[in-house]
């Protein structure tokens, strides 16, 4: 029997009612299957909801035939009612990036008619794989336009279209999928195949920060982070600016070109060195190297 997907009807949802239908003992662990289930099991590269079942940390979710385990630390007793809390913090974060996601994904998509080829939403950043290269600026243009999108407060819609339907769509997809397709739309920026969690409107996600991108299996690997996670990287970076800026006795902006300045110096100062050791020797008579 399939687990009741209560995510899919409302993302926001943080708690729930269910039933125990079975536990398992596993390795000194319990897997527990539920009827419903708002925790999101790990899958299309968003990560596992935590929280707990009646009190009970949940450590992992995974889905199995349509079946969706919640891994446990102590046993829940069959045809008990629990009750779900989901951490919802991690949760709206994880929301936020992966619609972030979304969005950069269709505008490279869109632009440049690349893929993304790899999805990965780790515990300290976003990786998206595109299998074509981007440069430096075209990941800016790529960036502010992301952000326009969220400014505009978009809606983001999710629908189950028909086979004949999906023919004549056009979407993005990593895979073939059999079975029912689920599609998350974001108006004018994307329409991918996607099982996770998304927030309602763009708006949400507050803010889009592409951090890096390399070269990767030929095309590029982009490091991302979206909503609370990158205004929280940006007020560290700020914070660290401001400090070498106030070392450097120059103001925020122009501390990068202080820093170059600063290097290029002290290259110059190590040549200076070398020339006057060399002139030293040279005056003391003896071989270089050997004082």
């Amino acid at each position: 029997m399939s687990t009741t997907r209560l995510f899919d009807q409302d993302a926001y949802l943080g708690e729930f009612e269910a039933t125990v239908e079975r536990s398992v003992c596993e390795g000194g662990m319990y897997r527990v299957l539920l009827d419903q289930t708002a925790f999101f099991p790990e899958g299309g590269g968003q990560p596992a909801d935590e929280g707990t079942l009646d009190g009970i940390f949940v450590t992992d979710v995974q889905e199995i035939d349509g079946e969706i385990w919640h891994t446990v630390e102590a046993p829940l007793e069959p045809g008990k009612t629990v009750v779900g809390k989901l951490d919802f913090e991690k949760r709206f974060s994880n929301m936020q990036n992966h619609c972030g996601e979304h969005i950069v994904s269709g505008i490279v998509h869109r632009i440049y008619g690349f893929n993304n080829v790899g999805f990965h939403m780790g515990s300290d950043v976003i990786t998206v794989d595109f299998d074509g290269v981007l440069t430096e600026e075209q990941l800016y243009d790529v960036e502010q336009e992301a952000n326009e999108a969220v400014l505009r407060n978009v809606p983001v819609t999710t629908s189950y279209p028909s086979k004949e339907e999906l023919e004549t769509m056009d979407y993005r997809s990593k895979k073939e999928i059999e079975g029912q397709v689920r599609i998350v739309t974001i108006e004018g920026y994307d329409s991918c195949a996607c099982c996770g969690t998304h927030v309602a409107k763009t708006g949400e996600i507050r803010l889009i920060k592409i951090l890096s991108a390399q070269k990767y299996k030929g095309g590029v690997r982009v490091t991302m982070l979206s909503g609370e996670k990158a205004y929280a990287d940006y007020c560290l970076k700020h914070v660290n600016t401001l400090g070498i800026a106030r070392l450097l006795s120059v103001k925020p902006e122009e501390a990068g070109d202080a820093v170059v300045r600063l290097k290029q110096k002290n290259i110059e100062m190590k040549k200076e060195i070398k020339q006057l050791k060399k002139e030293l020797y040279a005056l003391q008579g003896a071989p270089e190297g050997k004082k």
